[in-house]
């Protein structure tokens, strides 16, 4: 990468595009102070909707301009809400001298109610946002499959919203993104299997995404309309990052016409708290996509979220129950055995299965001794080398082979290796290995030609080219997760308890309660991940949430009882 484009590329990622001081032209903006909804800020175009202009508004309370039913209505849906939440829709009224239909919008950042005003398009009441986005979640919900839920969400999405494209986005562990899933009409270019760098949509648009999990665009080529005033009593810029109307980057707007794209909208999937990946729509002209539209999108887009979730915790608690019945099973054969040390290069098989991995091996004692797919003898000093410079008290990993293998032949075709120190002061070392993933990788254009820089290096530009290009990629495995090195402690608290209490080195209580707190830990990870789930239940009736209700209820009481009945016994 040349000098000019990293440093553009820096300047790009640390645009604050959350304060973007303008607003898109399809809609209307107002914020409020409360108590007394006195305005404060308007988007230049208001007096098309209310016959006042923009800077005979500011000072004046909102009830001039709406009737108290949609203040009122206002005021209950914020009461709802939480600061600095997502917009909520709020209410639908006629607005102004010539009675706009419109919908309303509510939420409330940085001490200010935020309403984004948009006029109803004719027909765009006809259908209830429950009752489609009910039918939606119930044709994707009849699928275990995980390939063809994705597929049936992409459909599920272009018929609600009559996009010419829709794609299911996954980012992979290096902020890249993959299309995974698309439906599209017959003459769209086909995006599946595609790759695309992380700089198509940098971190700080990846944390709005987070925030707002519905962003449209109904037309590229939009003149932004300024919000009036751009900045607070305080002199700051005001933070849009919650508005659905807010404007994007002009970078972003370029993007897009690039691909031939003139409308656009991307739902966010969460799942455990990071932004998973997105759904993504493309249309070949301006759409507007009303409100209710969106609502019934975001509901749907919830419920994925919570189904992505839902596997993903199911998988890490089967992956987690295998490897703690590893971890028992090694506890019981290596306190029946003489000396640990070694009965441990005899235990490999069953190591094997503690983690996710293709191999094991182990140096102990200056002997290499190995199980499944691992280096031979001859590559096991430059792994020694690699975990004498890198390796700590704690694991170490790594999904390159570059890092620990003296070239591929000596790698024998892995990749991954995540080692744990048995005994630091000895060079002792517990190690598994991942085969590498040879891949065949298509890319949406070239991934290290991202952006164009002009002459005088300063702007960036998106690139021109979305055509295909492919490269092989060798070398890498699939990274060790959070996940994987979270077993992998526990796994090396097991095997240092033994080796500490037949060398009487420390107290094997005190390890005890090591691996008490990461058990506690565990299960706060796992009630935390319940409570995301929480947030896909929109969709779900009265009696249903009552019964969530209950049991959460019965849980608080049997936490509570055994945090008791535990203090009565220390006491």
């Amino acid at each position: 990468m040349s000098p000019d484009l990293d440093q553009a590329l820096a300047r790009c990622a640390q645009e604050p595009i959350h304060l973007s001081g303008a607003i898109q032209p399809h809609g209307y903006l107002i914020s409020c102070a409360l108590p007394d909804w006195s305005i404060r800020h308007v988007s230049a175009n208001i007096e098309a909707l209310t016959g006042i202009a923009a800077a005979d508004m500011p000072r004046r309370s909102l009830r001039e301009f709406l009737t108290e039913d949609l203040v009122q209505s206002l005021s209950e849906t914020i009461g709802f809400g939480e600061p600095d939440g997502p917009a909520q829709r709020a209410a639908v009224g006629n607005i102004g001298p010539g009675a706009q239909l419109c919908d309303l919008s509510v939420h409330v950042a940085g001490g200010l109610v935020h309403i984004e005003i948009e006029p109803q398009p004719p027909g765009a009441g006809e259908r209830s946002p429950a009752v489609v986005g009910q039918a939606m979640i119930a044709r994707v919900a009849a699928t275990d499959d995980e390939h063809d839920f994705h597929q049936r969400v992409a459909e599920q999405v272009r018929l609600l919203t009559g996009y010419d494209r829709v794609m299911v986005y996954r980012f992979r562990h290096d902020d890249s993104g993959e299309v995974i899933a698309e439906s599209c009409a017959a003459e769209m270019p086909a995006y599946l299997g595609l790759r695309y760098p992380a700089s198509d949509i940098p971190a700080q648009a990846r944390k709005l995404y987070l925030r707002n999990r519905i962003r449209v665009i109904p037309d590229a080529g939009y003149a932004p309309v300024p919000v009036l005033p751009d900045r607070g009593p305080d002199g700051a810029p005001l933070d849009l990052g919650q508005l659905a109307l807010r404007s994007v980057s002009p970078v972003h707007l370029e993007y897009l016409r690039n691909m031939g794209v003139a409308a656009s909208m991307s739902i966010s999937i969460t799942a455990g708290g990071r932004l998973w990946g997105l759904i993504a729509c493309h249309h070949r002209s301006p759409r507007l996509v009303p409100p209710g539209v969106r609502a019934v999108a975001d509901m749907f887009g919830l419920f994925v979220s919570m189904r992505i979730a839902a596997r993903e915790q199911r998988a890490a608690v089967a992956a987690e129950d295998g490897a703690r019945a590893v971890r028992d099973a090694l506890g019981l054969r290596l306190a029946n055995a003489g000396d640990a040390r070694l009965a441990l290069p005899t235990e490999l098989d069953l190591l094997r299965r503690a983690l996710p991995c293709d191999g094991a091996g182990l140096w102990l004692h200056d002997e290499w001794h190995s199980a499944g797919r691992a280096p031979a003898a001859a590559a096991v000093p430059g792994l020694l080398a690699w975990l004498r410079r890198d390796g700590g008290a704690g694991p170490v990993a790594t999904a390159n082979a570059a890092d620990w293998a003296d070239g591929p032949d000596a790698a024998g075709g892995l990749a991954g290796a995540l080692a744990l120190p048995l005994d630091a002061a000895r060079g002792e070392w517990l190690c598994f290995f991942r085969c590498e993933q040879i891949q065949e990788v298509r890319w949406a254009g070239r991934p290290d030609q991202p952006f164009t820089v002009d002459p005088d290096g300063q702007h960036i530009g998106p690139r021109a080219s979305f055509a295909a290009w492919s490269e092989t990629v060798r070398g890498a495995s699939i990274p060790w997760s959070d996940a994987d090195q979270r077993m992998a402690g526990r796994l090396l608290l097991v095997l240092r308890e033994r080796w500490r209490r037949e060398h009487h080195q420390s107290d094997p209580t005190d390890l005890n309660q090591q691996r008490t707190r990461l058990e506690m830990r565990d299960q706060r990870q796992r009630l935390q991940r319940l409570s995301e789930l929480l947030d896909g239940m929109a969709h779900l009736g009265p009696g249903a949430t009552t019964q969530f209700a209950a049991r959460i209820s019965q849980l608080e009481e049997d936490l509570q009882a055994l945090v008791r009945t535990t203090e009565a016994g220390e006491g």
